[in-house]
């Protein structure tokens, strides 16, 4: 510079402001589509909770509970152990597969129609829309100064939003405990610590997720929209827009005829932006095939609706495939195909996964046990020479009746099994009785004794055998008796 200072540089940014999406009211059949399976979600979700299922005496009367400090899993008639976790591990494979499949069919249409972020960011912009009007009057308020009135809205919107989460954090936390005890004690104030705690924070993220991230959840946090691309194929169903029909694209004079545009070179798309205004992801789909696209298929009411009032066909803006498209772009015939290799395999392995799970629930025992030999000391000598070995032993009674149970020990010769408080009258020679309680695990110090002829080896193969005196069911546990080395 001429007085020989330095310029300042210019300032750059390392990422772009967050631009606010209004997604604008749009009606037609994906909306229709779209709010049917809103509400049905939600009345699954916050009606489950509230169904009753009786199971017995001492036994939770809720339908479905996820019951953490049994602990136990409840799902009307069927009941899950913590050792039996691997149901939870085959329903989960299931869901992924199934969203596998569903994306392979028709794209991101679980993340259009179904997403928890989807479904109450849809419920959070309605109530938006409530207080402060539709997309153009949210636009003007927000640059407006406040007023008394913005200021009113304002609150009224997030008095609501605010409401909602509450109700469902609610509906999170009534999962887990039963749902009509937690109503009132919240509503009293004399919930738990921990009950306060988690509707808290369900209430508090279900408020900043829907109501303040929206579609950022999608952008930055969600791994879904960057996955699901390996998903799709030429034949899957997905929002795309008729580049041949539409462009080229520009505005449309009243005075303009149809085909005065079309010798001018023009297409169908009149260049409304309607389709942008409508997204809730603010999504031009225009410009092709996009990640951040949730497929919720609005653009496509949008742009029907436009097409109707301009006389001309819909479709413009539809779920199609890029094989329909190029078959279109040839002049040939196309027949949507459900049946290909990749959806064969996601449906077989679901079926297999879930026929496996269901076998192995029929004919899974009604009793378990497990049994841990004390580490110290390894054995013990006793007066006589005899041999004994401490044990923990744990058997699950996976009924709702009390149940007694004859024990023996079973691999060396002479062995004699002795339960810590309980009854030691015999009624074979090396049997002895224990018990447990409905739906429960029961805990017993266990002492097998042999002789010291019988100990053989360092390390001797013991079996476990316990049988319900009452229907005959058995299971059996091997571990080891230990003893000096000769």
């Amino acid at each position: 510079m001429p007085d020989g200072s330095l310029a300042t540089p210019a300032k750059v940014k390392l990422y772009e402001d967050h631009k606010t999406i209004h997604p604008k009211a749009v009606s037609g059949r994906y909306r229709r589509l779209k709010t049917i399976a809103i509400w049905v979600l939600l009345a699954i979700f916050f009606i489950a909770p509230w169904i009753r299922w009786e199971r017995g005496p001492d036994a939770p009367a809720q339908a479905v509970l996820l019951d953490l400090t049994a602990p136990r899993f409840f799902v009307f008639w069927v009941e899950i152990w913590p050792q039996e976790i691997y149901y939870l591990t085959g329903i989960l494979i299931i869901a992924s597969l199934g969203l596998f499949l569903a994306t392979s069919l028709a794209g991101r249409v679980w993340c259009g129609f179904a997403c928890p972020q989807t479904v109450w960011t849809d419920l959070f912009v309605q109530i938006e829309r409530f207080f402060e009007g539709d997309r153009a009057e949210r636009i003007r308020m927000d640059k407006a100064p406040w007023t008394t009135r913005k200021v009113l809205r304002k609150a009224g919107k997030h008095a609501g939003w605010l409401a909602l989460s509450a109700v469902t954090g609610f509906g999170f936390v009534a999962y887990f405990t039963d749902a009509p005890r937690l109503a009132v004690d919240l509503l009293t104030f004399d919930a738990t610590y921990e009950a306060a705690g988690f509707f808290l924070l369900f209430a508090g993220m279900t408020y900043v997720m829907a109501g303040w991230t929206r579609e950022q959840m999608c952008y930055y946090m969600c791994p879904w929209p960057r996955i699901q691309t390996a998903m799709l194929d030429e034949h899957s169903l997905v929002v795309t827009y008729d580049t041949m029909r539409g462009d080229r694209r520009g505005p449309k004079r009243k005075s303009q005829s149809w085909d005065e545009r079309r010798g001018q070179g023009f297409g169908d798309c009149i260049d409304c932006g309607q389709c942008v205004q409508v997204c809730p992801v603010g999504v031009d789909i225009r410009t092709g095939e996009q990640a951040d696209c949730i497929n919720c298929g609005l653009c496509a009411d949008a742009c029907d609706g436009i097409m109707v009032s301009q006389n001309l066909p819909t479709g413009l803006i539809r779920f199609d495939s890029l094989a329909a498209q190029e078959s279109r772009a040839l002049g040939k015939p196309y027949l949507w195909r459900f049946l290909r290799p990749r959806t064969i395999v996601y449906s077989l392995l679901m079926l297999v996964i879930a026929g496996a799970m269901g076998w192995t629930y029929a004919l899974r025992p009604r009793l378990d046990i497990s049994v841990q030999r004390d580490r110290a000391p390894l054995f013990v000598t006793l007066q006589d020479g005899a041999i004994r070995n401490a044990y923990t032993f744990k058997v699950a009674n996976k009924t709702r009746q009390n149940r007694a149970y004859a024990l023996v020990a079973g691999g060396v010769p002479g062995a004699e099994v002795k339960v810590v408080g309980e009854n030691e009258a015999e009624t074979g020679e090396h049997t002895s009785h224990i018990s447990a309680s409905p739906d429960s695990v029961a805990t017993y110090r266990v002492y097998v004794t042999a002789p010291r002829a019988s100990v053989t080896a360092a390390s001797t193969p013991l079996t476990f055998q316990l049988t319900d005196t009452a229907n005959g069911d058995k299971d059996a546990y091997k571990s080891v008796f230990l003893g000096p080395a000769n």
